[in-house]
């Protein structure tokens, strides 16, 4: 017999609620005092009150918890909203702008965990894989943004998008926005500068149309 519909939608939300709960004690002990030295999948299971095995059964592996981790980040900092809406921007200026703007409050959401992220995957082959993962895909997005500057403006280079989409991905990285905001500021109060020093790296003016000669 076909489970009924209510009882898999029960189903369905205890799993999702589990799920949110294990993330929330990923999130909570990377965050704490002892951080990536007090991080694993047995402290995880302890503090969101489940087996071990259901932890790997819903992550697959300490590095599939960490993804999910980052994808959290993710949500709490709008970019999985802010990026489409900065590659649906008509003028590629305003895009490019919109796109600095997406990750300055994207890491801003929690500079210590992005911090700690970043350490494991240092010191672990399968994180630095989603790392590098995630890389890629933001290269391609730092691709599409400069091709669009290229086309129509004609900078930067159009044979060397390449190098400039690895240019802007560096310039809206965490470790950019992190030393520009230093101890005092947010990564989301110095967005105008990044956006300034990203226009520049390109040959536009901070309130340029058109390229600086």
């Amino acid at each position: 017999m076909t489970p009924r519909p209510y009882t898999l939608g029960k189903r369905q939300a205890a799993a999702e609620e589990t799920r949110s709960q294990i993330v929330a004690a990923a999130r909570d002990l990377l965050g704490a005092d002892a951080g990536a030295a007090g991080f694993s999948i047995d402290a995880v299971a302890r503090a969101a009150d489940v087996a071990r095995m259901t932890v790997y059964h819903r992550f697959g592996s300490r590095a599939g918890l960490l993804d999910a981790l980052v994808d959290d980040l993710a949500e709490r900092g709008e970019l999985a909203r802010r990026l489409p809406a900065a590659f649906a921007e008509p003028e590629p200026l305003a895009a490019l702008d919109a796109f600095v703007a997406a990750f300055g409050r994207f890491w801003s959401a929690d500079r210590l965990l992005v911090r700690r992220l970043n350490a494991l995957a240092v010191l672990d082959p399968e994180i630095a894989m989603g790392n590098r993962a995630r890389q890629e895909r933001g290269l391609h997005g730092s691709r599409v943004v400069v091709g669009r500057l290229a086309e129509c403006h004609g900078r930067p280079d159009p044979a060397a998008l390449d190098e400039a989409a690895t240019v802007l991905w560096v310039l809206t990285g965490f470790e950019t926005f992190d030393a520009l905001a230093g101890p005092d500021r947010s990564p989301i109060e110095v967005v105008p500068l990044a956006q300034r020093l990203v226009r520049a790296a390109f040959g536009f003016g901070p309130d340029a149309t058109s390229p600086t000669v």
